[in-house]
């Protein structure tokens, strides 16, 4: 294992197609060139862009000031009783400290290094994360720009219950941002605990190594040293202009496959021990490549067993993150800390090779516009999706309802007719997309979903969690392949929450980042077709769980 990490194309033909790609890249002395920071690699549309976005490649060394810091900080709050770690953030910002902090603890929940992760507007899941021990809790909000609505939404519920619990709220904020932002004067201007600024030459998705990775996981007990120890033992092997250069094989892998036809690549974890690395690489992926009407779309599975791995189709590239096993044409082996350079370094050749941009994210303002544009009619709201759109027609515990244009849809007079148009609407080596905007952990049996409609219908089928995955997959499924077909789940709100100083709920914000963003997908692009977007309401989430679970199973392809 070459310093930590290895790279195996264990399928003879696509290590054959890859080999091509693999000259090309050493030729273009591409590896070294990247390792140096220069910003000529993707072309000169992009540079303006790369040329602001290259830090990351010496993260495991400008980052290293943070770690002594960090330990104090820890101490301090230790010294005050503070050891409950709560993290506001989205993204790029809880992303990495989720995987951390898991993968450090061995997966056990609450292990050695538990970390409260919210990275919701669900008000159930807001609520359990303010119903914990606050007296022992600090929350770290998180963010890059300093303007995500969830993450500001979330501190100014928590600034509220603190005070009202008798808690000097300020002393139990920690601030991670880019300098300049208006979070970072609100963090000066309010004494917060503290301040620590992000390097402003990094985006989200690469910013495992920063401050947004490391800060919350230090705080949480995380060796963060030993983590950035891990990244600088495979440093000098991702700067070779080598053909063993695992970056350079698993670039090219990608990128072979995506010139055959196989846009996705299909993640399974066969014995890493890298506690949920895929949803990291996952965003990473999605963010970098998926614009421009091309791109890879990550599909994140349960386990090599699962439907969509081993029995892909030719749409599709089966990487092992661990030994390769059965069914994996690729497997990434490696620490974690090599791991999140390696794909970091791979994903940014793959865009090389596949002649896209991959530090621009330029569609993902648009779902983020059509909720602005919702919220602000919405006032003082129940947060219930069926306030404000009727259903074309109810089945049991569930409305059905579309975006956009609907004659994809027909008339259903069940849920089963719905997802059968659904289905039917997908084009061959098309994709679906289950997004839930639930509480994904007291609603995470409605994960269960992903591989039952992968099983009944023979497509590639991801699953996320709304709001999250608008800052992970969202920017592929408005601008990468136009061939997807998206299943919208939302849930009636039985107790609401008030977000401090706002006119709207968590309740009503929830349910405006849905309907915008199915209808920005619905919206017709490119000179396309619409895309089809079912939208299905539960006014009981348990009894609709089961409905849907039922009417899955009953369609076909």
């Amino acid at each position: 294992m070459s310093g930590g990490v290895e790279v195996d194309i264990v399928d003879p033909a696509l290590s054959d197609a890859a080999d091509a790609l693999v000259e090309k890249l050493v030729g273009d002395a591409a590896a070294s060139k990247l390792s140096a920071g220069d910003a000529t690699l993707w072309g000169p549309d992009a540079e303006p862009e790369a040329s602001k976005r290259l830090a990351w490649v010496d993260l495991h060394e400008t980052s290293r000031p943070l770690v002594d810091r960090l330990t104090a900080l820890r101490r301090a709050l230790h010294d005050d009783g503070v050891d409950r770690v709560v993290l506001a953030g989205m993204g790029g910002s809880s992303l990495a400290p989720e995987v951390i902090c898991a993968t450090r603890s061995g997966g056990a929940v609450g292990g050695e290094f538990p970390l409260v992760v919210l990275d919701t507007t669900d008000p159930m899941q807001v609520s359990d994360a303010l119903a914990g021990d606050l007296s022992r809790t600090v929350l770290v909000v998180s963010s890059k720009s300093g303007g995500t609505v969830e993450t500001d939404s979330q501190r100014r519920v928590f600034a509220e219950v603190f005070e009202a619990n008798g808690i000097d709220a300020a002393s139990r904020m920690v601030v991670v941002t880019d300098p300049g932002t208006k979070l970072a004067d609100l963090a000066r201007d309010e004494g917060y605990r503290d301040l620590v600024e992000a390097d402003p030459g990094v985006g989200g998705r690469y910013s495992a190594l920063t401050a947004f990775g490391l800060v919350p996981s230090a705080l949480a007990g995380v060796d963060v040293g030993a983590l950035l120890d891990e990244a600088a033992a495979v440093a000098p092997e991702l700067a070779r202009d080598s053909a063993d250069n695992p970056a350079i094989r698993l670039a090219a892998a990608m990128a072979a496959a995506h010139g055959a036809g196989a846009e996705k690549v299909v993640l399974a974890d066969t014995g890493s021990g890298l506690v949920g690395f895929g949803n990291w690489a996952e965003q990473l992926i999605a963010e970098s490549t998926g614009k421009q009407g091309t791109g890879l779309l990550p599909v994140v599975v349960e386990d090599a067993e699962a439907p969509g791995f081993g029995d892909h189709g030719s749409d599709a590239t089966a990487v092992a993150i661990g030994p390769a096993g059965s069914g994996a044409q690729v497997s990434v082996t490696g620490t974690l800390g090599g791991q999140f350079l390696l794909w970091e370094h791979a994903v940014a050749l793959a865009g090389r090779l596949i002649g896209i941009n991959p530090f621009d994210q330029p569609d993902v303002e648009s779902a983020k516009q059509a909720t602005r544009d919702l919220l602000a009619g919405a006032g003082e709201g129940s947060g219930d999706a069926a306030s404000d759109d009727a259903p074309i027609v109810t089945d049991g515990p569930i409305e059905i309802r579309a975006a956009g244009d609907a004659s994809w849809l027909g008339t259903p007079e069940t849920v089963i007719d719905a997802i059968q148009a659904l289905v039917d609407a997908a084009p061959d080596h098309g994709y679906i997309a289950i997004q839930a905007y639930l509480d994904r952990l007291d609603d995470a049996s409605f994960a269960t979903l992903r591989p039952e409609l992968a099983k009944a219908t023979g497509l590639q089928t991801t699953f996320g969690w709304g709001p999250r995955f608008l800052h992970s997959t969202g920017q592929y499924h408005k601008g990468g392949h136009q061939n997807g077909v998206f299943l919208q789940i939302t849930g009636s709100v039985a107790d609401d929450l008030a977000i401090p100083g706002q006119p709207f709920s968590f309740g009503t914000l929830e349910h405006a980042q849905a309907r915008g963003d199915a209808g920005v997908l619905a919206a017709a692009k490119n000179g396309g077709t619409p895309r089809p977007v079912l939208r299905l309401h539960l006014a009981d989430r348990a009894a609709g769980l089961v409905a849907l679970a039922n009417a899955v199973r009953a369609v076909g392809r």
